[in-house]
């Protein structure tokens, strides 16, 4: 190749470079199921909270009693909503950060649950709850149905 060819190819890969950064960014989001039941508002409130964080998702208004058996998650650690996302289980009203932590470590798991309908945490947070933020724990299932603490939320933080 020739000097004049050279700096030819330099300067195509040079402005393409910002587009195929952006191209990067740009990849289709990642596609949360979830199964609740049609009446259920913190339940909605929650697909939203997903949703502004960037999740794409599939709403199945059926109740989540058979598919949290199905999926493995114990009924002591149950919620009002049950999701699959990447192969795992969400149960109730994880953060969207835990689940993005989630899919990236990818432990041996089940998934995650935050049994009950903790308020402050995400669908039963904002105005309707006086803006209360009570502390709750996410856990991770293990594979034998047993939970450890993956992450603690406490009333100052969000």
């Amino acid at each position: 190749m020739n000097l004049l060819q050279n700096r030819r190819h330099l300067l195509l890969a040079a402005a393409a470079w910002p587009f195929a950064a952006l191209a990067q960014k740009a990849a289709p989001a990642v596609l949360v199921e979830v199964w609740k039941d049609p009446n259920c508002g913190c339940c909605g409130d929650w697909v939203r909270h997903l949703q502004a964080e960037g999740f794409a998702v599939k709403l199945n208004d059926t109740g989540n009693n058979a598919m949290r058996a199905r999926l493995g998650i114990p009924p002591k650690l149950g919620s009002c909503h049950t999701a699959l996302v990447g192969g795992y289980a969400i149960e109730g009203h994880v953060p969207a950060r835990e689940i993005r932590r989630l899919l990236r470590e990818k432990p041996q798991a089940v998934g995650l649950a935050v049994p009950g309908m903790p308020v402050g945490s995400p669908g039963m947070d904002g105005p309707a709850y006086g803006n209360r933020r009570d502390p709750y724990d996410v856990l991770l299932v293990a594979r034998s149905g047993e939970p450890r603490v993956y992450a603690s939320y406490h009333a100052a933080q969000k």
